[in-house]
């Protein structure tokens, strides 16, 4: 019994060993640098989560390449070029406007502009409907005349 309790111990306690990845900086620049692009990147693996905010071994991973490419001096776009050559756009939150991402970029404004159109279309079929409808209810008193003529001779009686 005492076995399993110490099992049960060593499982729940698991989470608290994990290892936190401690970097050392050179200057604040490069901190803030790295900081940022953790930030910027998006894990592969978790789909959902920054570079910063992933405990997957990948984005372990990932952490340390951005370190080790920002203490040679590469720049912002060094990194980010590297990272999606190797890992493609999905790295990114916000992929750069290309060609393969015209459809992310502007297709909702497309939706929306053509849900727009058939909203309009829509009112003005409808407007039109109701206009239809009260120009023939809205009769002279000469038009009703020759209206209640017209049935009588067509059904023999009147309506």
């Amino acid at each position: 019994m005492r076995a399993f309790f110490f099992a049960l111990a060593l499982m729940v306690a698991g989470p608290v060993w994990a290892a936190i990845d401690t970097y050392e900086f050179h200057d604040d620049d490069a901190r803030e640098q790295f900081q940022q692009l953790t930030q910027e990147l998006r894990c592969p693996k978790c789909q959902n989560q920054n570079l910063a905010d992933s405990n997957s071994p990948i984005a372990s991973d990932l952490r340390r390449e951005v370190y080790r490419m920002v203490e040679s001096g590469d720049s912002n776009d060094q990194i980010v070029d590297f990272m999606v050559a190797r890992y493609g756009e999905f790295v990114l939150y916000r992929p750069k406007v290309n060609e393969a991402t015209y459809v992310l970029w502007y297709g909702p404004f497309v939706l929306l502009a053509i849900g727009m159109v058939v909203v309009v279309l829509l009112a003005r079929a409808r407007r039109s409907k109701e206009a239809k409808a009260s120009d023939s209810a809205n009769l002279s008193h000469d038009e009703q005349a020759r209206l209640s003529e017209l049935l009588k001779d067509n059904n023999g009686e009147s309506k």
